[in-house]
């Protein structure tokens, strides 16, 4: 019995080890402090020097930030070229994703500093919070330790990446294969509160939804003829800007949510929280809730979406430029 007693204390202390490596190979703050003590003020300092220049890359780096994550985790698999331009950023939803540039020089800085210890998974999503933070939007943890993934897949990116004609199903599908759950999807989609799509993301929405050159009827038909006259003048537009939350793109508030309600979100995944009886008390609670309120779940969100599958510790590398894998 004794010598019983003696493996399962054994053992239990071999998983607590276990539990505890796991945990430290984790991500934490302030994972830099030693190996790289200036890296988070080189990125925050570089994005608050330029994003006041063009402050609707705040949109394009929350956007990219979201894209990577939903891909093989935020391993900045997103930023990856490929020869054969079949990664990520050539899966239809990342070619109007924009801020690859910005990232890659984040990362020459912060490179200058402190070569080959800083991942660009890490660099994306500072840099992501920064530019909100710096456009007046949330402030939210970011803990690091992420490295960066050797595999950039576009079958995959066109896959699981949440696209703007999703249906509730394939929306709440695409979330819980994230881990995200309904919260984090109605959470998230406020993001949409800042910056601007093409014409394309809704002509089908606006001249031919289910092929017999119809309108959704999910979509305010006042706003859809708005959307017709001034904007979006023919189905073949690709090329038009257009707001998400119309008259207050440039500030991380509570409007997108109001379009929402009045059937004037600019997509079908927009329209879509309205249609499940969860999603559509959480918009309404929000409607019913402060800013502050909002700000703050959408960095509990943020900070939950920012651990989707990281890689750490030995896993991955830390490349040298974001845009290639070492050699």
């Amino acid at each position: 019995m004794a010598r019983k007693l003696g493996y399962l204390r054994f053992f239990i202390v071999c998983v607590i080890a276990s539990i505890v490596a796991t945990t430290h190979a984790q991500l934490q703050l302030g994972f830099y402090a030693k190996s790289c003590p200036k890296a988070e003020k080189i990125v925050s300092d570089f994005v608050n020097e330029h994003i006041h220049n063009a402050p609707s890359l705040a949109a394009a780096l929350i956007r990219m930030h979201f894209h990577d994550c939903f891909v093989r985790g935020c391993d900045g698999s997103v930023l990856l070229n490929n020869t054969n331009q079949q990664a990520e950023k050539n899966a239809p939803p990342n070619l109007t994703v924009r801020g690859f540039d910005f990232i890659e020089r984040i990362k020459s800085l912060v490179e200058a500093a402190c070569p080959g210890v800083v991942s660009c998974a890490d660099i994306l999503t500072l840099a992501a919070r920064d530019s909100i933070v710096a456009t007046g939007g949330p402030f939210w943890q970011v803990p690091t330790g992420r490295r960066d993934g050797l595999v950039s897949n576009l079958s995959e990116a066109t896959r699981n990446i949440p696209a703007p004609f999703d249906n509730f199903t394939t929306l709440q599908t695409k979330f819980n294969n994230a881990g995200l759950d309904l919260n984090d999807l109605v959470i998230l989609s406020g993001a949409h509160t800042i910056g601007v799509s093409h014409c394309s993301t809704i002509s089908n929405r606006l001249y031919n939804f289910t092929g017999k050159l119809d309108e959704d009827p999910a979509l305010d038909s006042e706003y859809a003829q708005n959307l017709k006259k001034f904007k979006c003048k023919s189905i073949n537009d690709n090329t038009t800007l257009i707001e998400m939350d119309p008259g207050s793109r440039k500030t991380f508030d509570l409007g997108y949510y109001n379009q929402v309600v009045k059937r004037r979100g600019l997509f079908t995944s927009d329209s879509q929280l309205l249609v499940n009886s969860v999603t559509n008390s959480l918009v309404n609670q929000l409607l019913q809730g402060s800013l502050r309120n909002f700000h703050a779940q959408f960095a509990i969100s943020m900070e939950k979406m920012g651990r989707i599958n990281v890689k750490t510790g030995t896993q991955g590398e830390i490349r040298k430029q974001c845009a290639l894998v070492n050699s």
